[in-house]
């Protein structure tokens, strides 16, 4: 959920104004967003979603990181709930550059904007080679994927596994509902 709060902005007015400030804000391309606080199946399905990542990953050039560091895209300024990128990161940064995999975590608030503003700017995003979206209420994702020029939705369900061989990573969906679902719990 977020909320409008500042007027119009350039994406280095945002960065400089955003880092003084307590809260994570978001910039949609002309205007702070604060980021609210979200339900706790929400937060978990992130937290198993980094960690699964983080351990398959290992020490490789890859590395996740959870919702707390931004992401530069199509000149906004965005938190996704998990990130990957090849690149090396400088540990003073709060940017992550090149993502290649962005992870949202769907919930009632910001379903229309994950689904439909950031699709668009992930999709805008070169670097971004795959895009999840995780259902809070259900084991469930969209994906969307780079295939050759095209970006390419599908829907994975239950006992799906969702390969991402941009990172040679696959994670089987109902992994990332563990401890978030009362059917997911075991």
């Amino acid at each position: 959920m977020s909320a409008v709060l500042h007027p119009a902005m350039t994406v280095g007015d945002f960065l400089a104004w955003e880092r003084a400030q307590d809260l994570r804000w978001e910039f949609d391309g002309r205007r702070a967003l604060a980021m609210t606080g979200g339900a706790i199946a929400h937060s978990v399905i992130a937290t198993n979603l980094a960690e699964a990542l983080r351990a398959r990953l290992g020490t490789g050039p890859c590395r996740a990181f959870r919702g707390d560091v931004k992401i530069l895209v199509n000149g906004r300024v965005r938190y996704p709930d998990a990130v990957v990128t090849c690149a090396p990161v400088a540990l003073g940064s709060d940017i992550v550059p090149d993502p290649v995999v962005v992870f949202e975590v769907l919930s009632p608030g910001t379903g229309r904007a994950d689904r439909v503003a950031k699709n668009g700017e992930y999709r805008a995003t070169p670097s971004i080679r795959r895009y999840v979206m995780p259902e809070q209420d259900e084991i469930a994702a969209t994906v969307f994927a780079r295939v050759g020029d095209d970006w390419v939705g599908h829907l994975l369900t239950g006992a799906a596994v969702l390969a991402m061989p941009e990172i040679g990573v696959e994670l089987p969906l109902a992994d990332l509902y563990a401890g978030a679902l009362p059917a997911a719990e075991g």
